[in-house]
């Protein structure tokens, strides 16, 4: 039977059992009406993971992901809305149109651009391959350690300097729009051409082994750029792709560890030599959708960093570090010391930062080449940590230091490393050796260490005292309200519950967003389950909106199964910390003019009055919300 596209994903969400889905990834055990086991989004040994069938969610309570059966499946298998759909498809026997609307025909191009992608990888390697032996690109592959084996392995390739060859080879058996859509051709004044012409191609394959796009590096001396790499399209995110990871996957978690590169042809060499567990970003900066990525095959999270050694390396290095604390900082504290002398719990750190830094200012490829895998593998055991490493970056110029300013610079760049260390014991004793090693008083580097560290703390604990308080209280009133759409067994339809909060004003950004959303999708559909089942949908890309949804419905089984008094009561009491929270504001702005105007006695006047009215209104209608 022929079906539409939304009464196809309206028959799979019939027939998905969530329980059956997650426990391919997750081993689950039942406890009472719910489902738990250990998060495979972030390292866990006690479980605080939730599947609960009759809701047709899942909802970690460590690190706050959730979602539906289809949003999982996105997240653990890195696939789009379009992608899941279809294997759930396949996977319950429902036919999908071939064309339907918007989202058939973004299928249809999708599809599409992979099978030419595919095809091309053939066309540029044969073209490689019909090169002879003499040939100055086989010469300097053959250069780079890179010989017949390697080329097949990597699928390397040629494009020629026709303008265009692939195009007319490929127009054959694809549109136009298909063939531009993959990023392979450009429109010119003259018709279509070719995007990479005259390079060594690099195909880049997603997680699952597609090829998705390419990589081209000049051939010619003074051609630019150097690297000219696929733009985005339907099938290329490279924020989202790592090069190496369908190589590599493997090898990271048997390792659990991954070797973060800085080009293709680093990949390359250390795959080829045996060092398998190695990736890099294809032709931009390290990302956080990258980070997650790689934290599905590493349980411990242990990351190395092996960028090039110059300064430019050095500070990608940095950048990659630092994006890697901000993506992990969520999961606990990061290994800043070593503890080979102890027996350790393998997740006791959010992850492991150690940075690869052989020397002789050579790149990976480089010096694999030339010192082996080997002797590169020795630098992998012994890469100091991130922390060891930032330090060692300041102290090797230590000898360039020659006056008292120029050395306070020094101190004063490396402090906010030190500062870092949450180990009180740990962090003393690297404050010991840096002073040695500057020759300087350890006891005031110490205090200023200190001075530091409480002026941050005491400005954090000025700014919590001043908003969390009164964020918290409206946050978690606005959140209540907005769980009251999500009730399983409410007493209230939904026009009821949206007429008795009208006038109920939402600050929270992703709130609003997700009350504009209910209040169109509650015209549409018919019950609870429909309308979690839609916003999931409809925010399917949108992580932390996800993570949001799913915490309502958390939050709303604290409301299940109340009488109508109760539930008015709810409403009321929540309403009322807003109001509270909105003149607590208010009061708060007006104290603030009255100081700025202290000097002028009628308009000082006039705010005090104000003030006063305030404070009256509130002891009148006995607000207490502490």
């Amino acid at each position: 039977m022929e079906y539409t596209y939304e009464e196809a994903i309206s028959l799979i969400k019939d027939r998905i059992d969530i329980v059956e889905i997650i426990s391919e990834d997750v081993i689950l055990k039942q406890k009472g009406q719910s489902y738990w086991g250990c998060c495979p989004f972030h390292g866990e040994k006690t479980p605080s993971f939730c599947v609960t069938p009759s809701k047709g969610i899942f909802h970690c309570f460590g690190c706050g992901v959730g979602g539906d059966a289809i949003s999982f499946l996105m997240k653990i298998r890195n696939w789009d809305f379009t992608e899941t759909i279809k294997y759930l498809a396949d996977k319950y026997g429902i036919e999908l149109p071939k064309f339907k609307g918007k989202s058939g025909e973004y299928a249809q191009v999708k599809d599409g651009a992979l099978e030419a992608s595919k095809k091309a990888v053939s066309i540029f390697q044969q073209s490689l391959f019909d090169l002879s032996e003499k040939s100055p690109i086989i010469q300097y592959l053959n250069g780079r350690d890179i010989d017949k084996n390697v080329i097949t392995k990597y699928s390397l390739g040629l494009g020629l300097k026709e303008p265009d060859y692939l195009y007319k080879k490929l127009k054959k058996d694809f549109s136009d729009e298909i063939l531009e859509a993959s990023g392979l051709v450009i429109k010119g004044n003259k018709g279509y051409i070719d995007r990479f012409r005259n390079r060594v191609i690099i195909p880049i394959q997603d997680e699952k082994g597609n090829y998705v796009a390419f990589g081209a590096r000049a051939v010619e001396n003074g051609q630019n750029p150097k690297y000219l790499n696929s733009p985005d399209t339907v099938i290329y995110n490279k924020s989202k792709i790592l090069y190496g990871l369908y190589t590599a996957k493997d090898a990271i978690k048997e390792k659990d560890a991954v070797i973060i590169m800085e080009g293709y042809f680093d990949v390359i060499s250390a795959q080829a030599h045996g060092i398998e567990n190695c990736v890099a970003s294809c032709g931009t900066s390290l990302t956080t959708e990258h980070v997650k990525l790689l934290a599905r095959y590493t349980k411990s999270r242990r990351i190395y960093l092996s960028f090039d050694t110059d300064v430019a390396g050095i500070n990608a290095t940095n950048r990659g570090a630092e994006l890697l604390k901000n993506a992990f900082s969520g999961l606990g504290k990061i290994k800043q010391f070593d503890e080979s002398h102890l027996a350790v719990d393998d997740d006791k750190y959010s992850c492991e930062i150690r940075v690869i830094s052989p020397p002789k200012g050579k790149d990976p490829d480089e010096f694999i080449r030339e010192e082996g895998s080997e002797s590169f593998l020795n630098f992998v055991d012994n890469a100091p940590l991130l922390i060891d490493f930032q330090l060692n970056q300041f102290l090797k110029h230590k000898n360039e230091v020659k006056t008292p300013q120029q050395k306070s610079k020094l101190v004063k760049d490396i402090i906010p490393v030190l500062q870092e260390i949450q180990n009180d014991v740990v962090r003393t004793e690297y404050i010991k050796l840096v002073a040695t090693s500057l020759n300087i008083n350890e006891e005031a580097l110490n205090k200023e260490v200190q001075r530091t560290l409480n002026q941050n703390f005491d400005r954090e604990i000025n700014v919590k005292k001043i908003v969390t308080k009164s964020e918290n209280i409206s946050e978690k009133a606005q959140k209540n309200i907005l769980s009251l759409y999500l009730i399983s067994n409410s007493p209230f339809n939904f026009e009821y519950i949206s007429k008795k909060i009208k006038d109920v004003t939402f600050t929270n950004e992703k709130l609003i967003i997700v009350k504009n959303t209910i209040d169109k999708l509650i015209n549409t559909v018919n019950n609870v389950r429909e309308l979690t089942e839609s916003l999931f949908e409809t925010f399917s890309s949108d992580d932390d909106t996800q993570k949001l949804i799913s915490e309502l419905v958390v939050i709303s089984e604290a409301f299940n199964n109340l009488s109508v008094d109760d539930f008015e009561s709810v409403i009321r009491e929540n309403i009322n910390k807003l109001e509270f929270v909105k003149r607590e504001k208010e009061q708060n702005e007006l104290k603030e003019l009255y100081k700025d105007v202290n000097d002028d006695e009628i308009e000082s006047l006039k705010i005090q009055i104000h003030l006063r009215d305030q404070i009256k209104k509130q002891i009148r209608t006995g607000d207490n919300n502490d």
